[in-house]
C-alpha cells in the first residue's frame, strides 16, 4: 500500500482524546443502576488525512463501540472527539448534522445495512439529496453513475434491489453510499469479516484504490490481522476497553512490544506451511468489562506479569520511534521483582 498523501496541514483529521463509553446495568424496569459495562474506558488516538488506522483486538474488546461513539451513533460518557479541529462530541445533534456528511460508516453485514425495499439508485440518491448536493435530476444521475464507476459496478445495476447482488457486490454498494455525501473519513466496522476470502481481497484493494484516488482517511475496525497488514498504515491494539499499543504497521508486525500484541500476532496464519511460529497460548478467560481487573487489565492472562501489574495501571509510553505501549516491562524505573499470583 502506498504511503498516505502529504497532508494539507499538520492537524489530524480525527482526534480522539480519553474517550469513554459506559453502559448502565439495570436489574429491572423500575430499578436503579446497579453497575456499568466499561466498554470503552479511556481511548486516545489520531488519524491523519489520507491515513488508515486499524483498530484491532478480540471480540468484545470495545473496538466497534469506539467507532459508533466517534460517529455519535452512541453518546460518549466522557472524553473528546475532534474532527478537523472542531470538537463534535458535545455539540447538539442539529449542529452535528452538516458534519455527518464528512463521517460515514461501512457496516459488517452488507445485507442488513441496506434497505431491501429500495433500489440501488434510491439508496445512493438518499444521502445526496439529504445534504442538498445535487441541484437537478441530471446532476443526481451523474453523481450516482460516478459512484457506481468508483466501486466498479455496472451503471445499469442501479435499477436492481440489494437481494439481487452477491455479498461482495452489496458491500461495494455500502461503500458507494458512504462516498455519496463526499465523506473524507470512513469508519469500516468489520467491513470484510462476513465475506469470502477472495472477496475480502477485492474489497480491501478497492478501499486502498479509493483512498489513493480521493485522499480518504479510514478507521478500519477488524479482528483479522492478516487483512489489516495489507490495508493499514498504523495499528492500534485494544484489550478490554483500552488501547495497549499503537505503532506503524511494519514496526508492530516486526517488533511488538506489548505481550497481548505478541499473542495476537502469534496466531496469524503464515503462507509458508514449512515456517514454524512460536504460538503463544493465553491462559484464562477475558475478564468481564463489568468488573475489569485492577492495575493492568491484561495481567490476569499475561505470562510476564509481576506484582506492580496487579495494582498500577500502565500508561501508554514511547518504547520506540513511532511506537507506544502500555506495559510496565518498558518502564526503566521499574524492574519486575516478583511474579503476580
Amino acid at each position: 500500500m502506498t504511503a498516505p498523501p502529504a497532508a494539507r496541514t499538520d492537524r489530524p483529521l480525527l482526534e480522539v482524546k480519553d474517550l469513554k463509553k459506559h453502559f448502565p446495568i439495570r436489574t429491572g424496569f423500575f430499578a436503579g443502576i446497579s453497575g456499568y459495562v466499561y466498554a470503552v474506558d479511556g481511548v486516545s488516538f489520531a488519524i491523519r488525512r489520507g491515513e488508515t488506522l486499524s483498530l484491532v483486538g478480540e471480540s468484545g474488546c470495545g473496538k466497534s463501540t469506539v467507532g459508533r461513539t466517534v460517529l455519535r451513533l452512541l453518546e460518549p460518557t466522557a472524553g473528546e472527539v475532534w474532527l478537523d479541529g472542531q470538537r463534535i462530541d458535545d455539540i447538539p445533534l442539529r449542529r452535528l448534522r452538516p458534519l455527518r456528511r464528512r463521517m460515514q460508516v461501512v457496516f459488517q453485514d452488507p445485507f442488513s445495512s441496506l434497505n431491501p425495499r429500495l433500489k440501488v439508485r434510491e439508496i445512493l440518491a438518499e444521502p445526496i439529496t439529504n445534504f442538498g448536493l445535487a441541484s437537478s435530476a441530471s446532476e443526481l444521475d451523474d453523481r450516482i453513475a460516478d459512484l457506481m464507476d468508483k466501486v466498479r459496478l455496472p451503471r445499469d445495476a442501479v435499477n436492481r434491489y440489494p437481494h439481487e447482488f452477491s455479498g461482495g457486490q452489496r458491500q461495494r454498494i455500502g461503500i458507494a453510499r458512504a462516498l455519496a455525501p463526499g465523506a473524507d473519513l470512513i469508519i469500516c466496522d468489520e467491513a470484510v469479516s462476513a465475506l469470502d476470502v477472495s472477496v475480502k481481497a477485492q474489497i480491501v484493494n478497492l478501499l486502498s484504490d479509493l483512498q489513493d484516488e480521493l485522499g480518504l482517511s479510514l478507521l478500519f475496525i477488524s479482528h483479522d490481522l492478516a487483512i489489516v497488514e495489507h490495508i493499514t498504515h498504523r495499528v492500534a491494539v485494544m484489550y478490554l476497553g483500552k488501547i495497549v499499543e499503537i505503532a506503524d504497521k511494519r514496526t508492530l508486525f516486526a517488533a511488538p512490544k506489548h505481550p497481548y500484541t505478541e499473542a495476537l500476532l502469534s496466531a496469524v496464519p503464515v503462507p509458508d506451511p514449512t515456517t514454524r511460529r512460536n504460538r503463544i497460548i493465553l491462559t484464562g478467560d477475558v475478564p468481564s468489562p463489568i468488573r475489569p481487573p485492577s492495575g493492568c487489565r491484561f495481567h490476569t492472562r499475561c505470562p510476564h506479569a509481576f506484582d506492580r501489574c496487579k495494582v498500577e495501571e500502565p500508561a501508554l509510553r514511547t518504547v520506540a520511534p513511532g511506537q507506544v505501549a502500555a506495559c510496565h516491562l518498558h518502564d526503566p524505573a521499574a524492574q519486575p521483582v516478583a511474579r503476580a499470583a
